[in-house]
């Protein structure tokens, strides 16, 4: 059989750990993969994109969105997965994306549901499985959540981080008081009540060299989460929000078990400290009420067009309640000189934010030329109908997230290293020869990790069940 030329796939890969040893394995799916590439499509035209240690809950994955900035490049004809929740575990996302390959014409292909999107049939069937697969990813969670409420109304750890000031049990399987740490949860109750300013506590424990928990620096946050964690006072407190960091619980919501565990912290001692923040948040809340509603890009925005200022007003009311505001160009608005269209919060708002996650993004993947950082910076909708960004932008963004000027077929950088320090092209030779001495180091570490597995799975070309 002749090997198809028109074909180039994407094998796309994923583990949610880096120890994941089991049937969903790296070298696992690589090895049936590329099999499947030999045997079924007859092709051996191929790049793999492997993200291990990558949860599937959303598509913030390096290896994924380099293969995606690919598929728009119209460089692949397929996907081909092991099993369709390596690639997405979230239906919404799932969705989106197969909506772009559409858009660019590419195929999905499951080897393990075994089928693929070219046909009608094999569509519906991916349909289908989306659905009960976000629905068995929701009753999973929801079984874990009760499982989880359970233990805590008995007063059982549910394995959290263990709080500054206790160390964990191995007997008693719940945290018990650690005496060097909680001298310094003891020591930021005194001092706040004396203080009173959780800004001024954590500029004194970092002065003083006193350690945190995990080897970081105080701050205002850490300070004042100390003080409000009623685990201090012997209180175990669950259930509180949504997520570590996310929004609080209705309190009918809370699981609250008084007296549960060992305090370090006197009750009345915790109660003055919560008594004193409380009535500093209501300082704070009365000398900012003035500020009804925060026009949150005003004066943060200039016009290209006639280079004057942006005006910000308030936007009519939605239907959720949200007033976003609008700006308008002072140049039209006043001077009559510029046509340029006036822009809202609605708009502003998910592409600065979905700009600054690209950036993020881009900062953590390997980007060679100026062309792959644009693509990457313009991933998502909000930049649906942008041509293109400013190459001088580009070429500054890039040596500033990777200290080295790009490569590129189309734009040279002569301008902006005339513009570095003359002892740029040493410093970039010596940025170059670590890096190279990294990818070494990675590449004999990696190398010899999969000597291993391989002798673990014992893989051969006939896998392909």
């Amino acid at each position: 059989m002749k090997e198809d030329k028109n074909l180039r796939i994407a094998i796309y890969i994923r583990v949610s750990t880096l120890y994941q040893v089991d049937k969903d394995s790296l070298p696992m799916q690589r090895e049936d993969l590329t099999n499947y590439c030999k045997y079924i499509f007859n092709t051996e035209d191929y790049e793999i994109f492997e993200d291990a240690g990558y949860s599937g809950k959303n598509t913030g994955r390096p290896a994924f969105q380099e293969m995606m900035i690919k598929i728009r490049k119209k460089e692949f004809t397929h996907i081909l997965v092991w099993k369709i929740d390596r690639i997405s575990r979230n239906l919404l996302d799932f969705s989106n994306m197969y909506e772009e390959l559409k858009k660019y014409g590419v195929t999905f292909v499951s080897k393990n549901e075994q089928f693929d999107t070219s046909s009608a049939m094999g569509e519906a069937m991916l349909k289908i499985i989306l659905v009960f697969a976000e629905l068995e990813r929701k009753l999973t969670s929801e079984r874990v959540s009760a499982t989880m409420i359970s233990r805590a109304t008995k007063g059982l750890w549910n394995g959290a981080n263990v709080p500054i000031g206790y160390k964990w049990d191995p007997d008693t399987k719940f945290p018990i008081p650690d005496p060097n740490e909680a001298r310094t949860v003891q020591l930021i109750y005194d001092m706040y009540i004396k203080a009173k300013s959780c800004l001024a506590l954590a500029k004194h424990l970092n002065t003083e060299n006193i350690p945190t928990k995990r080897g970081g620096k105080w701050t205002s946050k850490t300070v004042n989460d100390i003080l409000r964690n009623p685990f201090y006072k012997g209180t175990y407190r669950y259930n509180y929000r949504e997520s570590a960091r996310g929004r609080k619980k209705n309190e009918n919501e809370w699981i609250i078990i008084d007296d549960n565990h060992e305090g370090i912290i006197d009750k009345a001692v915790w109660q003055l400290a919560n008594d004193i923040l409380d009535s500093n948040a209501g300082l704070l809340k009365t000398k900012y009420r003035k500020y009804k509603h925060i026009h949150i890009f005003s004066k943060k925005l200039t016009c290209t067009k006639c280079n004057n200022g942006y005006i910000a007003t308030k936007d009519k009311v939605r239907n959720d309640g949200y007033m976003p505001s609008k700006y308008r160009c002072a140049g039209k608005m006043h001077k009559h000189i510029c046509d340029a269209k006036l822009v809202s919060d609605v708009v502003l708002g998910p592409f600065i934010l979905t700009l600054i996650k690209n950036i993020i993004n881009a900062g953590n993947m390997y980007i060679d030329t100026i062309q792959e950082l644009e693509d990457t910076l313009l991933t998502g909708d909000p930049f649906k109908d942008v041509l293109s960004i400013n190459k001088e932008d580009l070429e500054i963004l890039y040596i500033a997230l990777f200290h080295v000027p790009a490569t590129t077929k189309n734009i040279t950088y002569k301008s902006t290293l005339e513009s570095l320090p003359k002892d740029n092209e040493e410093m970039e030779r010596d940025f170059l020869k670590k890096k190279l001495e990294k990818f070494k180091k990675d590449k004999m570490k990696y190398t010899k990790a999969l000597e291993r597995l391989e002798d673990l799975y014992l893989f051969s070309e006939e896998s392909m069940s």
